[in-house]
């Protein structure tokens, strides 16, 4: 994609008051409103879906989080009160669709909300890429960036053990036409990058060794350029590995969305 100009994001309230519901609430999540480097996700995915005249707008400071670490951390209660409070926001709007770039939102949102009244069709942004580049929304440059560059995909937990979605990450980075090299672990044995079930907020336990140490050893071990994710969890506590092994300068981090974006017409 071109040069990067500001981009207006329309804002559910502001066009509820034109009595406009959009097709997709883009459910943008903790991380990807505070989160510095997640940000970056974040505009990226906004300036795909602005780019290609998606039909979206986003909460804005009426979205608080889903409730995921609360439920996570065994805090049943807070989850609750959370959700109904989302819940009654989001049918109020008459939200049918959500997009979201955050695995942990996505599994909240569509297997946890329906249990109190809320019934949504939830897609993640790696599936929602996959579907638009199949469909030819998407049109990457012949001659990429990324053409014949070693990849390897780190599978979040709950994009795929939880939910099953292993193919759509990796459909996307081959329309990249990167030469894509998978971890001894990865799919259904996929191993956490040691952030989930609420880990991310907490000091690590004792041990021989830190997970995401363990995990970004695999994905070095690839000689991998990029080291692809799909979570904000993920991408933290890969880039913490990399760092902690001073490879900064040979290995990136980087979510679907930014590879994507830097590479459409």
């Amino acid at each position: 994609m071109s040069e990067k100009k500001p981009v207006n994001v329309p804002v559910m309230a502001e066009l509820a008051a034109q009595e406009k519901t959009p097709e997709y609430l883009f459910w943008v999540g903790c991380a990807g409103s505070y989160d510095a480097r997640y940000q970056r996700v974040t505009k990226a995915l906004v300036r795909i879906l602005t780019a290609l005249e998606i039909d979206y707008a986003v909460l804005g400071p009426e979205e608080t989080c889903t409730g995921d670490p609360a439920k996570r951390a065994g805090n049943e209660f807070l989850f609750q009160m959370q959700a109904m409070q989302n819940i009654e926001l989001m049918n109020t709007y008459q939200v049918k669709k959500i997009i979201t770039a955050c695995p942990h939102c996505f599994n909240t949102l569509k297997n946890e909300y329906p249990d109190l009244g809320g019934n949504y069709e939830v897609i993640h942004h790696s599936t929602f890429l996959q579907q638009l580049i199949d469909t030819g929304f998407i049109k990457l440059k012949e001659e990429g960036g990324f053409k014949g560059k070693k990849i390897t995909y780190h599978d979040s937990c709950y994009l795929g053990r939880a939910n099953g979605i292993y193919e759509a990450p990796r459909r996307v980075l081959e329309a990249l036409d990167a030469d894509l090299q998978e971890m001894k672990r990865c799919r259904t044995k996929g191993l956490c990058c040691g952030a989930g079930g609420a880990q991310m907020f907490k000091e690590a336990e004792k041990g021989d060794k830190e997970v995401n140490i363990e995990r970004t050893e695999e994905a070095l071990g690839t000689g991998a350029n990029v080291i692809a994710s799909a979570c904000p969890f993920c991408m933290t506590m890969l880039t913490d590995g990399v760092k902690h092994f001073e490879k900064e300068a040979e290995v990136t981090v980087k979510d679907l969305a930014e590879l994507i974006e830097e590479e459409m017409e």
